[in-house]
């Protein structure tokens, strides 16, 4: 009896177990859901620096719906602008929101005219959730409907309706979306758009729809050639023959093979840039090697699709993406016909390609040279690989270089992979710092010994030969390409010194020589950490005057912004000369300077400040002007006198802060 009893008092709730009744059960409504849960519909917010911050959606949501007009043959110029990098505006000449719908088209959600194939075929907005998630999160946000002769417009706040009027017009009819995203502490604080990115997208948008012209910021922005222009304009090293493009219905593809390593793609559905991919990129990569090795009679897969440069692009209709930001493809039919997407895909390059390299014998020379090169270096090296996989898994089971965190970006189903990262770092004591301080759920920490190798003119051969790289390579699991990338952001933590800088370029050469596809796809990024610490002397002030007005000061701002610090302050971290002078006149009189000159000097307690919430990354990117090959020969290669040169005539002599501002 007395156990029985003990059972039941250990099932009764804490005295701390919170209340829990029908006060607890809210109901939100459409506007206050997406506020209160931004990253269910836009992924990530960020500030604008990074491709995937949420701006970029919010944009992507509206350009969306312009671009579905242009492939229903309703308007092919889309004008887009954006004043001081912050407010947005969005013109097309399709057909119009339907006006007696206005409201409900921009205000509720799971409404829309996309849920059947009347209005539109194989088009990208499919929820109706995308514009009405730039209405809500947006401070401001304004609508126009233009059909024949009127024009309806509407203004939000906040998603709030402030103003509802329709008017006689000669306007061309269309849709005018005008949206600032909200700067508050919860959304969007301190963002920007950044044109590169912007216009990087709107250039994917002109590739899959050749005849369309957008007009961004005043600048004309159109593609007469749809994939072999993007392959064109992306690829940073020459093609080994002219890029072969072909088109079907439904389908368009481009290839050719460089003598980078590894593979590249560039995918997309409806319009859409599928950057994770999907079943059409999978079936794309699975035909084109089939197709080539069935041509041939012989040679391996991995081979033949060593230094292939690639794009696809299909239309679907009701397309299956596996996140509302629609960056991966889970469709494996051709809705409505039935036909698997796998199937479509391989007959499309079964036919064609193979047509094609009957016809065209100096392309098919050309692709069998490369995979004859491929395939000699595989075999030269398939020993020391052999070797470096097994010394890879024995590390594995405890590799002393890698400090692993739980969230993978590899993890399938897991909502925080996007998250995913590591640190490379140089020595003991930067790696413990960051070790100390990191999240160990989404950060990893990779620690190099001295000085890596320079891989510059090496053959991938080394990449196992080198017991370093062969571990890193196993860390990242990127050896079969970055379907099993196991972090979304690989960044690189050096010191802001020579030596920090110099090894920061090597692990970069690295990459660029066996990895490139690593950058292409923006996964590269250089930790900034701060140069200075600026520090009011508190302790030394007498005057209580002073220190009153000051607590005074401290305390409204936090009236304002609860979550300011009083640290906030007292102590400043500088990433720039102009940022340290500024510390200074805003912390004065007589503040302590601490120059940092080397990661291991940052205590962890500081260092967790530089790679949380706010951390500043830079991030390493590759555009068609970059002649990679030609840039790491120049920086890289031997010695020569015209690099000596280089280095003396830029050769900043850094003067020492004077003893009174040193700590």
């Amino acid at each position: 009896m007395d156990n029985i009893e003990q059972t039941i008092n250990t099932q009764q709730p804490s005295p701390t177990t919170p209340e829990y009744d029908d006060e607890n059960i809210r109901h939100l409504s459409d506007m206050e859901h997406i506020r209160t849960r931004p990253g269910m519909y836009i992924g990530r917010l960020g500030d604008g620096s990074l491709p995937e911050d949420g701006i970029y959606v919010l944009l992507k949501e509206v350009i969306d719906n312009s671009i579905d007009e242009f492939r229903m043959n309703a308007g092919k110029r889309i004008e887009i602008d954006i004043e001081d990098n912050l407010r947005v505006s969005v013109r097309d000449y399709g057909r119009g929101i339907p006006q007696g719908k206005l409201i409900e088209a921009v205000s509720q959600l799971n409404t829309g005219g996309k849920y059947d194939s009347k209005a539109f075929k194989k088009s990208v907005g499919l929820n109706g959730v995308g514009v009405k998630a730039v209405n809500f999160l947006s401070s401001h946000f304004k609508v126009k409907s233009f059909r024949d002769g009127k024009v309806r417009e509407l203004n939000f706040e906040r998603g709030v309706l402030t103003y509802d009027k329709t008017r006689k017009t000669d306007d061309e009819n269309g849709t005018y979306i005008y949206f600032e995203p909200d700067n508050c502490e919860t959304l969007f604080k301190n963002y920007q758009f950044h044109d590169d990115i912007v216009e990087t997208m709107l250039r994917n948008y002109t590739y899959l729809n050749t005849g369309l012209a957008i007009v961004f910021n005043g600048r004309r922005i159109l593609s007469r050639n749809g994939l072999k222009d993007l392959l064109t304009d992306n690829m940073t090293n020459d093609g080994l023959y002219p890029i072969v493009h072909m088109q079907g219905e439904d389908i368009e593809i481009a290839f050719t093979h460089t003598n980078q390593y590894g593979e590249e793609y560039h995918s997309f559905v409806n319009g859409q840039h599928t950057t994770q991919g999907g079943t059409h990129q999978s079936a794309f990569k699975e035909h084109i090697a089939r197709t080539i090795k069935e041509f041939f009679g012989k040679y391996e897969y991995g081979d033949i699709r060593n230094g292939l440069v690639a794009a696809i692009a299909i239309n679907v209709e009701e397309p299956v993406f596996e996140s509302q930001t629609k960056i991966k493809l889970g469709s494996t039919l051709m809705a409505p016909s039935g036909e698997s997407i796998n199937k479509y895909v391989g007959d499309f390059i079964k036919q064609q390609v193979d047509n094609f390299l009957h016809i065209h014998g100096d392309v098919a020379e050309a692709i069998e040279n490369k995979v004859k090169e491929s395939e000699r270096e595989r075999k030269a090296m398939a020993g020391v690989t052999k070797l470096a996989r097994e010394r890879a898994k024995k590390a594995n089971l405890h590799n002393r270089k890698l400090r692993d965190c739980r969230i993978h970006y590899s993890d399938v189903k897991d909502s925080r992979k996007e998250e995913s990262c590591i640190f490379i770092t140089e020595g003991d004591s930067a790696s413990g710092s960051i070790t100390k301080s990191r999240d160990v759920n989404t950060q990893a920490v990779f620690s190099l010994r001295g000085k890596p190798l320079n891989t510059f003119g090496l053959t991938k051969k080394v990449v196992y030969e080198n017991e370093e790289f062969n571990l890193l390579q196993a860390a990242l699991d990127i050896e079969d390409g970055l379907d099993t990338l196991r972090y979304n952001k690989v960044i690189v933590a050096t010191d802001a010194d020579v030596d920090g800088m110099h090894i920061r370029l090597l692990i970069i050469t690295f990459f660029l020589q066996f990895f490139p596809d690593l950058i292409k796809k923006g996964h590269v990024y250089v930790l900034q950490t701060p140069l200075f610490r600026v520090r009011n002397r508190r302790t030394k002030i007498k005057n209580k005057q002073v220190l009153e007005a000051e607590d005074k000061k401290i305390a409204e701002q936090q009236q304002k912004n609860p979550n300011i610090k009083r640290s906030d302050f007292i102590t400043r971290y500088c990433y720039s000369d102009e940022e340290r002078q500024q510390a200074i006149r805003e912390l004065g009189p007589d503040p302590e300077i601490t120059r940092f000159k080397g990661l291991g000097e940052i205590s962890p307690e500081e260092f967790s400040g530089f790679i949380g919430p706010d951390i500043r990354l830079e991030q390493v990117t590759l555009h068609k002007t970059d002649q990679v090959q030609k840039l790491l020969e120049y920086y890289m290669g031997k010695n020569t006198m015209e690099r000596q040169n280089f280095i003396i005539d830029n050769l900043v002599i850094e003067e020492d802060l004077p003893e009174e501002e040193q700590e």
